[in-house]
């Protein structure tokens, strides 16, 4: 499982937001490209970044930025908000980004998403961000009528290569991933799964733990990152190579009993 950190880009800065709120951001850095090499000397594996400008107004935003940080490491960067066609898809990815996150397009045009999955094989996963199950679109600013299951499973038919799944009422609140959920998404499908939103603690890196036999191969951290509720060195110690014997006994109880 990768323990993969968020930058979120808003005019060029690093924040986190509270549930999605863009009335409730905090800037944590206005230099995200050293944010970016932090992350990576400290075991990230790949990056996820979030243009919040783009996926607010529907068209790329911080290209800048995101190109300044894929120069500036080593290691894949996936990156979502505001990609909406083909044009502003291939655009992130002519400036090395690995792969490209969909989210308002899968709900609005889900046909769409199979074409480009064929022109970008591999390259192509769908961000669902649900709010009381219903997918939410358009930066969160509004919530569709379509059930997350039923995106998930329609986005799979389509050919993408996985799925984030966030839940919007614990992103950016450090109050625990939605297990439950996650653990219906991913029985549900057979592409990976990526969890996002209210990872706290070592603890909740962890129990997702438990998910990974189902699918549930990544998990997205934020606000704990950068609050230092959770050190990314020891989440990334404790989930690679030989982690069952460098749990601590009360942590491994909770995430495995």
């Amino acid at each position: 499982m990768d323990v993969i950190p968020a930058i979120d880009l808003l005019e060029g800065r690093c924040v986190r937001l509270y549930q999605g709120d863009y009335d409730r951001s905090q800037i944590f850095s206005d230099r995200p490209v050293e944010v970016a090499r932090r992350w990576e000397s400290e075991g990230a594996t790949r990056l996820h970044l979030v243009d919040l400008d783009g996926a607010k107004q529907g068209e790329s935003v911080n290209g800048e930025a995101i190109a300044a940080i894929v120069s500036a490491v080593s290691i894949p960067v996936q990156v979502g908000g505001g990609l909406r066609d083909e044009e502003k898809i291939r655009q992130v990815l002519d400036l090395g980004v690995k792969q490209a996150i969909l989210g308002t397009v899968a709900v609005e045009n889900p046909d769409l998403v199979g074409d480009l999955c064929q022109k970008f094989p591999g390259q192509i996963i769908v961000g669902i961000d649900a709010r009381n199950g219903k997918v939410a679109t358009k930066g969160w600013l509004e919530t569709s009528e379509v059930q997350a299951m039923d995106l998930a499973q329609r986005m799979e038919s389509q050919g993408v290569a996985g799925i984030i799944y966030t839940d919007i009422h614990r992103d950016g609140t450090l109050s625990g991933p939605n297990m439950e959920a996650l653990r219906e998404l991913a029985r549900s499908v057979n592409i990976p799964i990526i969890a996002s939103g209210g990872v706290s603690s070592l603890t909740d890196v962890l129990s997702l733990l438990s998910l990974e036999p189902s699918g549930v191969t990544g998990v997205i951290i934020g606000r704990a990152l950068y609050t230092g509720d959770v050190s990314l060195t020891e989440a990334v110690g404790a989930i690679g190579p030989g982690r069952l014997q460098d749990v601590p006994p009360d942590l491994g109880s909770s995430a495995w009993g």
